[in-house]
């Protein structure tokens, strides 16, 4: 007999597998010598209480066992002449597309304009500590890309689009913890990502699947609107089946290369703001209310989300125990963003603190053209980067934001390139400097201390999704103008975040196998 039981278990028991079981018993009314196996399906930390509190559904077995695995996988090795489909890009939507080309029988031929892991350590330590950018391996573009080394946050609302069991699956298959299958808010940390990364890379070469790195899409074919070839690194003609374009949100180099062919591209709504920053003992004091239970607990988190004037204003990628990273990708800019590591064990907490851009307030800057917000974001980075002409952040405290001034002093900061104290109003657009400040006040009110002295604002946070869409047919998944041109994941505007691109990888893989 199997039972699901809803449990509620104290913080400092929750790695207890004995007192889980003896709850589980209790709650069943049975011995605890009756069971004969226990699941965990899923834990939440409900910190609402006075006392936090986790509630962890289980799968209660009486006298029988398990069957089979909850997420099976099949990886064979792609049959010998197999069709091909090509990918470009191996962030999350290029890598999990290629696994699900593995699972359709389908070989897929990747290319990633940036470098294996390890070699990309190198160029991201380079921006780190010497301030030197190098365009096509970084932060957001390598083996794995963006996600590689971001904070490794699997939480998406895209529920309805695909599997997220599956994914989540697949991303322990190749290493990931097993508490990423059962947590409500799953985390693998930028330590761990870069091991499991390597590791479906080895399953996509070990069952036929190719992948070469240093190689950057230069130019496409295109025949009676239908995608005939590719060219990488400005070489030779390569003749395709079918494309899927998964290059990322910052390459904006592919968007002008698909402007220049008259491919259809549509602007669409983006955030810019900036990266907040507090000391995070502040975070667990506004969470945990119980002094006594904190010790017990993991690092808090919060979630902001306001309307002011009309703009949405709302935390984005809050990073507890974490750092600020720059995420440039090319010279004379400046781009933030932020990570943290499994543990999160960093004395700090940051969460970009973001506004809406609507589509108005571009065109009255730049003109009705999809163009547009790429413009609109890179004058607010390079505005930032001429404030100290590097990588080093422009600061300010939160309190002397809300009062004009610049900072006399700066608090510390897990931001390892430095700070230069500036007023950030001079990087922003009126409108957003206004609503930044609204709700600073509003976040204040429900969390003292949000823009208190303690608070840091760092400069600029602008690539949360893409300003431009490479529009696709809702049913085919195609280009609405180019056939076997298959635009997936965040620089397509389809997705944001892991896990969302993870999905419209799937997706659009088998959109590519029907094409073909």
């Amino acid at each position: 007999m199997k039972k699901i039981l809803e449990l509620n278990v104290f913080p400092k028991n929750i790695d207890d597998l004995g007192i889980i079981r003896t709850i589980a018993a209790r709650e069943a009314k049975i011995s605890v010598d009756e069971i004969t196996a226990l699941r965990v399906v899923r834990r939440s930390l409900d910190a609402r209480p006075r006392s936090p509190i986790y509630r962890v559904s289980v799968e209660l077995y009486i006298n029988e066992m398990p069957h089979g695995e909850p997420f099976p996988l099949n990886y064979n090795p792609v049959p010998a002449g197999a069709k091909a489909v090509h990918i470009v890009g191996f962030g999350p939507a290029g890598m999990f597309a290629a696994l699900r080309l593995i699972e359709l029988g389908i070989r897929p031929i990747i290319y990633e304009r940036g470098k294996e892991v390890q070699e990309r350590r190198r160029d991201i330590r380079n921006l780190m500590q010497e301030h030197i950018v190098n365009e096509n391996s970084n932060y957001c573009f390598g083996e794995g890309g963006a996600g590689t080394f971001s904070d490794g946050k699997l939480y998406t609302r895209s529920n309805k689009r695909g599997d997220i069991k599956k994914i989540l699956r697949v991303l322990n298959y190749h290493g990931a913890s097993d508490d990423i299958l059962i947590d409500a808010h799953p985390h693998i940390g930028s330590n761990k990502l870069p091991d499991v990364v390597q590791a479906i890379r080895k399953t996509i070469l070990g069952r036929g699947g190719e992948i070469y790195f240093n190689a950057r899409l230069t130019d496409i074919g295109v025949r009676d609107n239908t995608l005939k070839s590719i060219v990488i690194n400005n070489n030779e003609e390569i003749e395709v089946n079918a494309l899927l374009l998964a290059a990322g949100h910052s390459a904006r180099d592919i968007y002008e290369l698909l402007q220049r062919k008259n491919i259809y591209l549509e602007s669409k709504d983006f955030a810019v703001g900036v990266r907040i920053e507090h000391p995070q003992e502040m975070i667990n004091e506004w969470q945990y209310r119980e002094a006594e239970t904190r010790k017990y607990l993991p690092p808090a988190a919060y979630s902001v989300a306001c309307q002011v004037d009309g703009y949405g204003v709302f935390s984005f990628c809050m990073c507890p125990g974490g750092i600020v990273v720059p995420a440039s990708t090319g010279y004379n800019e400046l781009v933030l963003n932020g990570m943290s590591v499994s543990r999160r064990d960093s004395p700090f907490a940051n969460s970009g603190f973001v506004v809406t851009v609507r589509k108005e307030d571009v065109r009255k800057i730049y003109g009705d053209d999809s163009f547009a917000g790429l413009q609109y974001q890179s004058h607010i980075e390079h505005a930032a980067y001429d404030i100290s002409r590097s990588q080093k952040s422009p600061a300010q405290r939160a309190q002397d934001f809300l009062k004009g001034k610049e900072s006399i002093s700066l608090p510390k900061s897990s931001y390892i390139p430095g700070l230069v104290s500036a007023d950030l109003r001079s990087i922003f657009p009126k409108e957003i400097s206004n609503a930044l400040r609204r709700a600073l006040l509003q976040a204040d009110k429900k969390m003292p201390g949000f823009a208190g002295n303690d608070a840091l604002l760092l400069a600029p946070e602008t690539r949360t999704s893409s300003p431009i869409r490479v529009k696709r047919d809702a049913g085919s998944l195609n280009h609405v103008q180019i056939k076997r041109l298959i635009p997936s994941g965040e620089g397509a505007g389809y997705a944001g975040g892991i896990v969302s691109a993870a999905i419209d990888g799937e997706l659009c893989a088998e959109a590519a196998a029907k094409s073909i």
